[in-house]
């Protein structure tokens, strides 16, 4: 199975991008990350700098069509910077209209707000997303990951790093499923 990690080359919140990573290189799934920049992206715990990881593709690069499922990880400024690069926010769509498995957590669905990929969709984030996500005509709840199966695809969403068991279970099975 192919899968896209896409995130911005700042402000990702590393947690969400490791452990979705691991999870899925522990079934064995080759993840690529794919950034909006060439070289390397920065996470961050928090607000602080962590590691760097390098870029596999630019997303000018790439299409939805290269892969199977896509996964963005949160963290503020990552999902803010995404939203504003029209390509970025493509390339998310292109998943959508495909009907191809995505899975987003915590600020991440600002970039599925901007795809407008939301409206008739119940999905959970981190709680100040609450009115942005009800604005886009999505339903929000406070758990701690959904699975929304609303035609053509599926969208797992999750609130925040102390939710990413959960996530990550919901992810693989819903991953797995196209892989089947």
């Amino acid at each position: 199975m192919r899968i896209a990690f896409l995130t911005a080359p700042e402000g990702v919140e590393q947690v969400e991008l490791t452990e979705p990573w691991r999870a899925l290189t522990e079934t064995g799934e080759t993840p690529q990350l794919i950034s909006t920049s060439p070289g390397e992206i920065q996470g961050f715990d928090h607000l602080d700098k962590a590691d760097t990881f390098p870029v596999d593709h630019t997303v000018d690069e790439v299409s939805g069509d290269d892969f199977d499922a896509l996964v963005l990880p949160g963290g503020v400024a990552n999902p803010d910077a995404l939203r504003l690069n029209a390509r970025a926010v493509a390339f998310v769509r292109e998943f959508f209209d495909a009907g191809k498995p995505v899975a987003a957590i915590c600020h991440a669905p600002w970039t599925l707000i901007e795809a407008d990929v939301v409206r008739g969709r119940t999905l959970t984030s981190w709680p100040s997303l609450r009115t942005d996500i009800t604005n886009a005509g999505g339903t929000w709840v406070d758990e701690q990951a959904v699975v929304c199966h609303e035609s053509p695809n599926t969208l797992v969403t999750s609130r925040k790093p102390g939710d990413l068991k959960h996530f990550n279970d919901r992810m693989l099975r819903e991953f797995g499923k196209v892989a089947a």
